[in-house]
């Protein structure tokens, strides 16, 4: 029999959810993941090299940030886009379906779960073997509880629906990735630099508070699905909700920074720019 850990109700059986198939699934997700950051690491350095002459005079530490930013940006528009067909475009949380909508999964979702927890298991090592020049121990912290989250939630089937809201919110992190690269370059001063700081102001208005309110609106309405029902003989709440709490509070409070960085930044840049004339 399998069991896993859920916060506030010990553990909980899901050999009823999970089969060999899913199993199988699931890992070849994971590992697909993986497999797609070592591409992408490695592609992002050719690509720039070619592209890009000061890459080459970048040190070793900004080259290995520069890179291991690559496959972080190519992560978060895979899941960016693939959460936003599954919740807005699919039928998977529509009402036509039948059954709990916070019970609800499909191959696709449990695939996304499975290629992100794949992305995070990579930066993870990443960041612990090159401690500290890829992040310091919030990273770490951040990383472990979010793959926590969205093991419990590919394991159980529950919650995917919030896991996927979250997981969109991954859309604003090329442009913060952009913003770096930029800065590394020596383009601040640059117009992409200023356009990239606008994009990031809007996507992380919409994906960091409007969203927000949303899920935090939907947990609210659909409170009744969460707790006093029962999932395998007994009460349960749905796995990753209060881990995803303290998750995303921690990536809105860096990015909230960044965003008012750039505000102060393109204010100045606009007073130079009519006391120029």
């Amino acid at each position: 029999m399998m069991w896993i850990t859920g916060t506030g109700v010990g553990l909980i059986n899901i050999a009823g959810y999970a089969t060999p198939t899913k199993e199988l699934h699931w890992l070849s997700s994971v590992f697909v993941g993986i497999l797609m950051c070592k591409i992408v690491y490695d592609l992002t350095g050719v690509i720039s090299s070619s592209l890009f002459k000061g890459y080459d005079k970048l040190n070793n530490k900004e080259k290995l940030e520069w890179n291991n930013r690559g496959f972080s940006t190519f992560h978060a528009i895979v899941v960016a886009a693939g959460s936003l067909y599954l919740l807005i475009f699919s039928d998977l949380f529509g009402d036509s379906q039948d059954g709990l909508i916070i019970n609800r999964s499909s191959t696709l979702s449990d695939t996304l779960l499975g290629v992100s927890i794949g992305y995070f298991l990579s930066d993870l090592a990443m960041i612990c073997y090159n401690y500290p020049a890829l992040g310091g121990v919030e990273y770490v912290i951040h990383h472990g509880l979010s793959m926590y989250s969205i093991i419990l939630s590919l394991l159980s089937g529950q919650a995917q629906l919030y896991i996927l809201m979250v997981l969109f919110t991954e859309s604003t992190t090329p442009f913060v990735n952009l913003r770096w690269h930029l800065d590394v370059a020596g383009l601040k001063n640059s117009k992409m630099y200023i356009y990239n700081g606008v994009a990031l102001f809007f996507g992380w208005l919409v994906a960091r508070i409007i969203l927000f309110v949303f899920f935090f609106y939907h947990m609210f309405i659909h409170f009744d699905q969460m707790v006093h029902r029962p999932i395998l003989g007994q009460e349960c709440l749905p796995l990753g909700i209060l881990q995803l709490d303290f998750c995303t509070s921690s990536d809105l409070t860096d990015e909230s920074v960044l965003v008012l960085e750039n505000c102060q930044r393109h204010g100045k840049t606009l007073r130079k720019a009519r006391h120029s004339r």
